[in-house]
């Protein structure tokens, strides 16, 4: 049996700002996230993202303009997030939710030196 202090946080609140551009999620632990749509993005979970290996792992850009149309229940473990530019096959759980608050900086600039690094941008490109 785990002790007290082995619980997993549980989210007690997740909430879609107005412009859809950032989700909050609080936990039972105290934390508190404040999570840019773009940042969910290009961290989706998604085998289209991730790929089955660390090899098959896509640089995603141009998503600084992203935002979430919708977030659905998944059980009662974790979310799916419907971004508006199609993207909706990732499922957050909460513990992927806890990794992507704690570890932001680090993963946060390991994206933006992948960017830099395959010459892709933050925007989008401009349409013809």
């Amino acid at each position: 049996m785990a002790a007290a202090s082995e619980t997993k946080p549980w989210p007690t609140e997740l909430r879609l700002t107005k412009d859809r551009r950032v989700l909050a999620v609080t936990f039972d632990s105290g934390e508190r996230f404040a999570f840019e749509a773009e940042y969910l993005r290009v961290m989706s979970p998604s085998a289209e993202v991730q790929g089955h290996s660390p090899d098959e792992r896509k640089t995603v850009s141009g998503k600084r303009q992203v935002g979430i149309l919708e977030v659905q229940p998944v059980g009662n473990y974790a979310v799916r997030l419907l971004f508006d530019d199609t993207h909706s096959t990732g499922i957050y759980s909460w513990d992927y939710f806890i990794e992507l608050g704690r570890n932001h900086a680090r993963k946060w600039q390991g994206y933006l030196d992948e960017l830099a690094g395959k010459g892709l941008s933050r925007d989008s490109p401009p349409r013809p």
